[in-house]
């Protein structure tokens, strides 16, 4: 009935794992409570989980990055402290069993869990509305893609008390991720959990490349698109070019655990070798997945932030797409070692080197823009200068392992770690950062406390230098990764260094979780009455703060690359409309939140061979489909009345009037009135 799942799939004799779900259920039941308390279960179903309005939803996947944050690197501090305490005769407190669970699951989550659903969050925010949008192309399928992320976070999180994770660290080879090897649930788990967020991902690059090709605002041509639409754009034709290759090579694998096809069996006649060669073809483009967008935030920070107009807009663009296309030539770097012979090392490592080309285009781009321009210190600047510091030492040490003979020497070792981290934290996860403090005004409608943020920001600088600058050198040593204990005391030193600069990183996340709490308590100190509390030179920046769910009253005009700052110079930013036509916006529905419960059911089912329970929640989901698409009540109309009466509410409060704003624009040149307090 309940196929392989006992009362022994769930790890009791574990303290460290019991004590965790103890602390989770505690947290969740706390939580639950409150809502109960306040009456927010309404409030909550029809504002939030069932909204489709783009904002929403990328504020609930940054949400679900957050929490899964916390996980990482709860894992990543285990590490730390396992390595720190394993040495010398000790192994520690974690058995190989539970470590190798850990290293694992820290990969994945960090990767797919964290890193993707902030990127995808901030760019459900903000693109729609930089290209003068009122919604993406496909909101329901927004919001399905949503659901299906949170499944897949769901059955990584079950797998903490019902059953167990992968214990082939995040890249799952075979044959180690095969039955023989892995006869357990971990690789199941593994396997749902990237599938079913991977097809939430590929929908979502559809969707906003139909977005920006068809919905760009009257007057924006391609070349004219902000640089981080442009990025995102960048990322989302790698996402549907190379998830379908991570879907297939799991498809094989999966094929191979249940109904023994051997792809990957090399005594049945199968080659491990291809499972390697198309995870990393997903794999390396992934890296640039996640650190595009990134450059994009940062060039809408320094741009913002120095008052001036981005230095190369088009070779920005260009650069981007030269990421983009060589990021699907370097995949073989990752296994030099492995007897491909020299002149596909070669090959390999000259396209490696290259990519840095375009990379450091943009590295002296942001530099030329900051010369000569007013740098204000903001919390998102500083972000951006400390990646500058932090992705440069990455992009180095990449061009030093992608010179195969140095890699035959530093490969599976911790300077690969630490290279990687450099790109992806310094790079990825920074920018994420500033791309948070930077557009939060714009989402909530006041700013985030500063003194919290700069503190924040310096714990995870010098924290991260601490962690990651000793992994160097330990690779340097000899010292490979995956090992939960050492015996070489030259080790320790080291150890215990990236130990202190994890526990700073930890002091950096509660500042951040502090900045946001004290910033609630402090909103209406905060408050940002403008839509523009940074003098922005994008079209988000001409709405109010929170925008409007249809976003803009009027679809805006475009005539230039920085589209706000030229209306405000020509003032013409803030002039009423003397009337308004009815907009058309699609209405909430809960479909996207079924599909993903059943989805979930699906996963767990087929992780634990509950046939029956399967083939229900694939009724379920066919079901949920079919009602979705013979709903013939999807959308209604924003009368012209409730249009006008909002932005009669936002003008009154930035102290603009009708007439003001009437002779304002009637004006041949000048800027629009602002008020005293927008930065």
């Amino acid at each position: 009935m309940l196929g392989k799942l006992t009362l022994d799939a769930i790890p009791f004799h574990e303290p460290i794992v019991m004590g965790a779900l103890g602390g989770a259920g505690l947290v969740g039941l706390m939580l639950m409570a409150l809502i109960t308390k306040f009456g927010k279960w309404g409030y909550l179903w029809k504002e939030w989980l069932t909204s489709v309005d783009h904002k929403k939803i990328g504020v609930m996947y940054i949400i679900v990055a957050m929490i899964m944050l916390l996980r990482g690197f709860a894992d990543a501090l285990m590490m730390r402290a396992q390595l720190a305490i394993a040495t010398g005769g000790s192994h520690g407190v974690l058995p190989p069993d539970h470590y190798d669970q850990i290293f694992t699951a820290h990969g994945v989550i960090m990767i797919i869990f964290m890193a993707m659903p902030f990127m995808t969050g901030l760019m459900n925010i903000v693109v729609p509305l930089q290209i003068g949008a009122r919604d993406v192309a496909f909101p329901f399928l927004n919001s399905l893609s949503l659901w299906l992320l949170v499944a897949a976070a769901i059955l990584v999180n079950l797998s903490l008390g019902v059953g167990n994770f992968a214990r082939t660290g995040w890249v799952a080879y075979p044959p180690l991720s095969e039955l023989g090897f892995s006869p357990d649930v971990g690789v199941d788990y593994y396997i749902w959990a990237l599938q079913l967020s991977g097809l939430g991902t590929t929908l979502t690059a559809i969707n906003f490349l139909v977005t920006v090709i068809k919905m760009r605002a009257p007057g924006m041509k391609l070349m004219d698109m902000p640089i981080f639409t442009w990025t995102c754009t960048w990322a989302n034709v790698l996402i549907a070019t190379s998830f379908p290759i991570l879907t297939g090579a799991l498809a094989m694998l999966t094929l191979d655990r249940y109904l023994d096809f051997h792809f990957f069996t090399a005594e049945a006649g199968g080659n491990a070798m291809m499972y390697l060669n198309l995870f990393w073809a997903w794999g390396h483009p992934e890296v640039y997945i996640l650190v595009l967008p990134a450059f994009g935030i940062f060039s809408e920070v320094v741009s913002t932030f120095t008052g001036k107009r981005l230095f190369g807009h088009k070779s920005m663009i260009y650069a981007s797409g030269a990421i983009s296309i060589l990021g699907f030539m370097v995949w073989l770097h990752h296994f030099f070692t492995m007897g491909s012979g020299a002149s596909v090392n070669a090959f390999f490592g000259i396209a490696t080197m290259i990519i840095s080309i375009p990379t450091g285009v943009k590295l002296f781009n942001w530099l030329f823009t900051i010369y000569r321009g007013r740098l204000r210190f903001e919390n998102p600047i500083l972000w951006t200068l400390g990646f500058m510091v932090t992705f440069s030492i990455g992009g180095m040490t990449g061009v030093l392992l992608a010179v195969p003979g140095a890699d035959f020497v530093l490969h599976n070792s911790l300077f690969l770690i630490a290279h990687f981290h450099n790109t992806i934290i310094g790079g990825a996860v920074f920018g994420y950062l500033a791309g948070f403090a930077f557009w939060f005004p714009k989402v909530f409608g006041f700013k985030l406390e500063p003194k919290l943020g700069k503190a924040a920001f310096w714990f995870w600088q010098i924290g991260f230098m601490f962690a990651f600058i000793p992994l160097y050198v330990l690779g340097f040593m000899g010292m490979t990764r995956r090992l939960n204990y050492t015996t070489n005391p030259e080790f320790e030193p080291w150890l215990n260094l990236a130990l202190f600069g994890a526990l700073l990183i930890a002091c950096g996340i509660a500042c951040q979780l502090a900045q946001i709490a004290v910033s609630v308590m402090k909103r209406h100190e905060l408050k940002d009455e403008t839509g523009d509390p940074w003098n922005g030179h994008t079209l988000e920046w001409s709405t109010s703060s929170p925008a409007p769910f249809y976003n803009f009253a009027k679809l805006p005009q475009v005539h230039d690359i920085d589209a706000f700052t030229d209306m405000k110079e020509k003032g013409v930013a803030y002039a009423v409309p003397k009337s308004y036509e009815p907009i058309h916006m699609p209405k909430n529905t809960a479909h996207g939140v079924y599909i993903g419960g059943f989805s979930t059911l699906l996963g767990f089912a087929m992780i634990w061979h509950i046939w029956w329970l399967a083939l229900l929640s694939l009724v379920g989901i066919f079901a949920c489909m079919l009602a979705r698409a013979y709903d013939g009540d999807k959308d209604y109309y924003v009368q012209p009345e409730e249009v006008a009466a909002i932005e009669r509410a936002r003008f009154a409060k930035m102290g603009v009037r009708a007439d003001d704003a009437a002779a304002e624009n009637a004006a041949p040149s000048g800027r629009a009135p602002r008020p005293a307090t927008t930065a």
